[in-house]
């Protein structure tokens, strides 16, 4: 269990000792409550922060339940077999991206505000979240980052499920996971303080590093 989101980016930046301070490498945290747990881990490791926007589709009638992600770039991941089960229109299904897409779009004008664009070419990228459960945002987020051509790409979490970690194998370089457990409804059970990430503390945040 851990106390909040400090406490697990204190506990995953344990685990990053050897990218300490290693030249070429970035803390990417997906908004919003990846923001203060890449804080933590950029703050202790030495590397340079940023965001890496991306928006979880849920399901129609279960928002909660993910059935795909949109990522910066334009990246697109859908869960094909529970869209299917869910019978879910092609209509229905193209608002929904369409919705995400847009707000994606708020975001990255919000968090980044006038910085330049991110060039991950040839860098390490440690892409980081306060937790997965279907792991479909992370996974949007990996693909986008490859687009951009980066040496290695390293998925740091503070918990997450075996079958997730196992989904993501493929995608990147290396998954770092302080709890893993598939004995879990929802990444908040695992904080006794998982109170919602604002937009105004995400750009404080970031304010504070620039």
């Amino acid at each position: 269990m851990f106390r909040d989101r400090r406490h697990a980016g204190e506990l995953l930046a344990g685990l990053l000792g050897s990218y300490r301070g290693q030249a070429r490498t970035m803390v990417l945290a997906l908004p919003r409550g990846g923001v203060p747990v890449g804080a933590v881990v950029a703050r202790d490791l030495g590397l340079p922060l940023d965001v890496f926007t991306v928006r979880k589709i849920g399901a129609p009638h279960q928002p909660e339940l993910a059935i795909g992600a949109v990522a910066a770039g334009g990246v697109l991941v859908l869960d094909e077999r529970a869209t299917g089960s869910m019978n879910i229109s092609r209509e229905t299904l193209d608002a929904a991206v369409a919705r995400e897409r847009e707000e994606l779009l708020r975001r990255e004008r919000l968090y980044r505000g006038e910085r330049p664009p991110l060039n991950l070419q040839g860098c390490t990228a440690i892409l980081v979240d306060d937790g997965l459960a279907t792991g479909y945002t992370m996974l949007a987020a990996v693909r986008a980052v490859r687009t951009q051509q980066p040496a290695r790409v390293v998925v740091a979490v503070p918990v997450a499920p075996p079958s997730t970690i196992e989904r993501l194998k493929s995608e990147a370089d290396e998954i770092v996971c302080v709890h893993s457990t598939e004995n879990m409804f929802a990444v908040g059970e695992f904080y006794e303080d998982f109170r919602q990430v604002t937009d105004d503390e995400v750009r404080a945040t970031m304010n504070d590093i620039d």
